[in-house]
């Protein structure tokens, strides 16, 4: 059984750093987890990691993307799992949405979702935003997950409701969702406050290295606040700015909000569904201690 190890936790505690720092000891290579970094242009708002801070690293699912394009948690499941099985070396799976990260590490399936040619002829009829209306109505938490454009989950969502008389969601949650990888999964974290500062910190710094121009590059370009791409965190509230309806303050303090808002449900994420070690980033003693155990994890034969 392959051996899997992940680096989760709240938006800028902390990850990639040390995903590098663990990859580097143990001759790893990192595929990101992350559903807006996927995306070629989108590096600021989305804290991509440089070429300079990978140290030589591998990493994959990175600017793979133009930004017109959608990407679903199946996408992620396929392509790192791909990765997983066929690489030489063994996979960090660092950062990433909940979704996204028990899909690729359970046996969670798909299938249903991506047979496009059986939707349900008579959902045709509706625009993407009928269709996620009444998604949203009969589904919210299937709703959640799907982008108001994304047409062809809408329909195989409301189609698999149809058939079986059950919501995807409860489909889904029905399924055994058992690890298919010997997995080690490492939550970085810190003292809430302290978090919340460097969450502070660092979208200040995004925009002293250029956001706000980012984002008008992406815009001249044709790509709309209505493409997937653009519903990060970092980049939809740049919206009211470009409508002339908010203050590029306003929109600082819209993202450090909403970035605050996401570190916290990570945390309820991570402690209700995934058997999560946590190890505080602003401990050294104990940043060793869990180098050293994620070592000892990685000499064991897995059964």
């Amino acid at each position: 059984m392959k051996k899997v190890l992940v680096i989760a936790g709240p938006t800028a505690v902390g990850k990639s750093d040390f995903a590098v720092s663990v990859a580097e000891r143990f001759n790893l290579e990192v595929i990101s987890g992350d559903s807006i970094q996927v995306y070629r242009g989108l590096d600021i708002g989305s804290g991509k990691i440089t070429v300079e801070q990978t140290h030589g690293i591998v990493h994959h699912l990175i600017d793979i993307l133009p930004p017109e394009a959608s990407y679903s948690a199946a996408d992620f499941q396929s392509m790192a799992r791909n990765l997983i099985e066929n690489s030489e070396k063994n996979m960090i799976i660092c950062g990433g949405t909940g979704l996204y990260l028990k899909a690729c590490l359970y046996d969670y399936s798909f299938n249903e979702e991506k047979d496009e040619s059986s939707c349900d002829p008579s959902l045709e009829q509706y625009s993407n935003q009928q269709l996620y209306d009444m998604l949203m109505k009969s589904d919210p938490i299937q709703a959640q997950k799907i982008h108001v454009n994304n047409r062809r989950r809408l329909l195989r969502s409301l189609t698999i409701q149809m058939r079986t008389g059950k919501p995807q969601s409860q489909l889904e949650q029905e399924q055994s969702h058992q690890l298919i990888y010997d997995t080690k999964i490492i939550g970085c974290t810190m003292e809430r406050s302290a978090l919340y500062e460097r969450i502070n910190q660092r979208v200040g710094m995004m925009f002293q290295a250029g956001l706000k121009e980012e984002v008008a590059g992406l815009v001249k370009k044709g790509i709309s606040f209505d493409h997937q791409s653009m519903q990060g965190i970092g980049y939809k509230e740049w919206k009211p700015y470009f409508e002339g309806n908010a203050t590029e303050q306003e929109v600082l303090e819209e993202i450090r909000k909403h970035s605050r808002q996401f570190a916290k449900r990570q945390y309820t994420w991570l402690n209700h569904q995934m058997p999560v070690e946590w190890c505080d980033m602003s401990d050294p003693a104990e940043i060793q201690r869990t180098v050293e155990q994620i070592g000892q994890w990685y000499t064991k034969t897995s059964k």
